[in-house]
Formats: C-alpha cells, structure tokens, sequence
C-alpha cells in the first residue's frame, strides 16, 4: 500500500509539471492567432500588415418572416386570425349606375355579362369594412356559382328563377332586398329607382346575425406568392382593352409607380363614387367562358367551371393560361402549375370566347 501511495503522488507531480509548460507556452503566445490566413498582395503593394484597429461588430443580417396572420383573399397582412364569412353582393353597371360605390373596398370583383348587353359586377368583401356599397342589383345563376363556392352570404336584389332555385335547393344563406331583407339596405335620392339601392358591411352584417347565418368561414384558400417572389415571367403589358357588347369597354393601364393596373370605362377612369378615386387592381384575369343565351329575355348561362383560356396580368407582364374551378375557386395555370396571385386585390373580366382583346 506504501509504494502505489508513492508512485500516485509521483504521477500527479509529472502531470502538474506538464500542464504548467503547456500553460506557460499558451500565455507566451497569445497574441498569434491559432491559424494565420495567407493573403496574397498585388503587385507593387507592400506586404506589412497594418496597424491594428477597433473593428465594429458586424450588423445581423435581417430576417424577413411572414406576417403570422393574412388576409385569406388578398394576401395582405392582418393583425387577427380571419375566420367571417365573406360577403359577396350584385352591384350594377348600367350607365344610370355609374359610378359605383364600394368596389375599390372589394377583395375581389367579378365582371360578366348579364341579359340586354350590359355587364354586372359580382363584388366580394371580407377585409374591408365598406360604408357604402352599391348600386345592388338582381342575380342570376352562374353569379350564385361564384358565391356558393366561395361560401359567401350572396347579397341582392331579385332574381331569375333558375337563380332562386339554386338558392332555395342548397338552402344557401342571402340577402334579398326586394323579398324580406329591405331592413338591410336603403335607397339613395340622388337617383332614380332602381339605380339608387345600396348597403353596407355593417347592414349586412346585421342581416346576417337576425337571419342566424353561420358566421364561420368555410371557404377556399387563394395561393399567393411570398414577399421575395413574382408570379410572371411573361411578355410585356401595361396596356389592355376588353370589348364586351354595346360599347361596354373596358381597358386598363399600368401604374409602374404603384405596381397597379388603373381600370378605364369606355375611354375614361372608372372612379369610386365615395372617393373619387379610380379603381386598381394588384392582379388582373381576363378569362375567356362559353357563353349562352337561354331565354327570351335574353338572359345567358355562362360557364364559370371551366377549364378555359386567359390571361394573367401582374407589374406590367401578362402570361397566358388556363382556367378553371379547383378547390372551391377559379384559379389560373401555366404548364400545369397555378399562377399566384400577388398580394392584394383581384379583378377577374370573364368575356365571350373569342373575344378580341389587344394587350400592348
């Protein structure tokens, strides 16, 4: 036992000896990094280094995240989870309608062809909170399409029967003006019946509430492209022009400065009633649809499923695509992948097939 005490304590002695050296060299030598890069220095360039100097600590890099709540049919950023039920509400675009009020508030605006050569409005809110919303009109069955998919509680005034019957059958939730619901609306003196019929998201809301309607959102999700994406690769386009019938023209143009396509009637800006400011949209689709008229009084079926041809147009390019109705919306393709939309609002003109559209 006496002599593995020893050799213990002579071990420990050789061992404190040795970190002592690595220790004393360590200290000696601190002022030399672990490995020297090599530089090489141009030519006719002294090789001394530098006297030695404060550097600043580097700034860290930014990290962009994604906003943690989005509006579901714009894209844009929202301080709450959205989880209401959309509106969606016929709003008229006869001469004697113009100009409209609301619109420029709307996520996402429809135009299509409707009996006697003139086109309506299928105007959907769900981000904003418009206090005026209007001229409403009457509705018709592909515009119930449209609403029924999106899960919308479909605002109007009157109907077709095939309209009604879509309605009455899937029991879908609306608010009918000219059968019940007045309460919800009112009617404007500075026009004449029955372009002066208008309502509100507040108004509808409350129709919605004394009607019991659900008011959780079941609808479909749009995609849209990140904060550090663009949808287009595609051809140039700042200019377009849409001619529907009897002198229904509509063009738009592009806003560089704003990123947004400025929407023109018959030549001249299409403006908010409210405002007095033109109407824009971040993303533009002009869809081409079968379209077809069922009855005497001229009232058409218009194919809204799809699939089709079209354009998108986004930040001034336009690309050719696909349509059709996946998942609850009207969605566009290229080389059979979806197009996404740009943060923001969303016009969609669904025209005649064939129709002569020029794009510059």
């Amino acid at each position: 036992m006496k002599s593995l005490k020893l050799m213990s304590t002579k071990t420990l002695s050789a061992w404190l000896v040795l970190g002592c050296s690595v220790l004393t060299i360590s200290a000696c030598s601190s002022d030399t990094p672990a490995v020297a890069p090599t530089i090489e220095a141009p030519a006719g360039t002294s090789t001394a280094a530098p006297s030695p100097t404060a550097q600043p600590s580097a700034a860290p890099t930014p990290v962009v995240s994604e906003a943690p709540f989005k509006f579901p049919l714009t894209g844009l950023p929202s301080d709450k989870d959205i989880k209401s039920r959309p509106f969606m509400v016929m709003v008229e675009n006869a001469p004697q309608a113009r100009p409209q009020s609301g619109l420029d508030q709307a996520d996402i605006v429809y135009e299509i062809l409707a009996e006697g050569e003139i086109t309506r409005f299928v105007s959907v809110f769900q981000s904003h909170e418009a206090k005026t919303i209007g001229p409403v009109r009457s509705i018709r069955p592909y515009f119930v399409e449209i609403g029924d998919t999106l899960d919308a509680v479909i605002v109007h005034a009157g109907w077709s029967q095939d309209a009604m019957n879509i309605m009455a059958g899937r029991k879908l939730a609306h608010l009918d003006e000219v059968y019940g619901d007045g309460a919800y609306y009112w009617r404007s003196s500075e026009r004449k019946a029955p372009h002066n019929l208008y309502t509100s998201v507040d108004k509808m809301k409350q129709g919605a509430e004394a009607r019991k309607f659900r008011t959780e959102w079941n609808g479909p999700l749009l995609t849209f492209a990140k904060s550090d994406q663009r949808a287009l690769t595609g051809a140039a386009a700042t200019h377009i022009q849409i001619p529907y019938l009897q002198g229904y023209y509509v063009s738009y143009d592009y806003n560089a400065a704003e990123s947004v396509y400025m929407r023109s009637m018959e030549g001249k800006p299409h403006l908010d009633k409210e405002t007095g400011k033109q109407l824009q949209t971040k993303n533009l689709l002009v869809l081409e649809s079968e379209h077809k008229i069922v009855d005497k009084e001229g009232r058409r079926m218009v194919d809204v499923f799809g699939p089709g041809k079209g354009y998108i147009l986004q930040e001034g390019k336009s690309q050719s695509i696909t349509w059709e109705r996946k998942a609850g919306m009207i969605r566009a393709y290229a080389d059979g992948k979806e197009v996404p939309l740009l943060p923001g609002n969303t016009w969609v003109q669904i025209v005649p097939t064939g129709t002569a559209i020029k794009m510059e």
